[in-house]
């Protein structure tokens, strides 16, 4: 790929991101500190989803396989 299409993409996707948030409205110090939360809130809660989603799921797992009469590994 070209590197000029490339670098048009990534700001036309930028531009949509500031369409879409509204936050092209917002003053630079603003628009940076709109940014920083949400950047901030989204690694959060990718970091949350990233270590409390397998747990869950396995708890869930071994739940509906004591329902439906499985039986679980430690006590085969």
């Amino acid at each position: 790929m070209d590197i000029k299409r490339v670098k048009d993409y990534i700001s036309w996707l930028y531009y949509q991101y500031l369409l879409i948030t509204c936050s092209y409205v917002l003053e630079p110090w603003e628009r940076s500190m709109f940014h920083t939360i949400t950047v901030t809130v989204f690694a959060m809660v990718v970091y949350t989803a990233y270590v409390f989603v397998p747990i869950h799921v396995r708890l869930a797992f071994e739940f509906f396989s004591q329902i439906f009469g499985g039986q679980l590994e430690s006590t085969a």
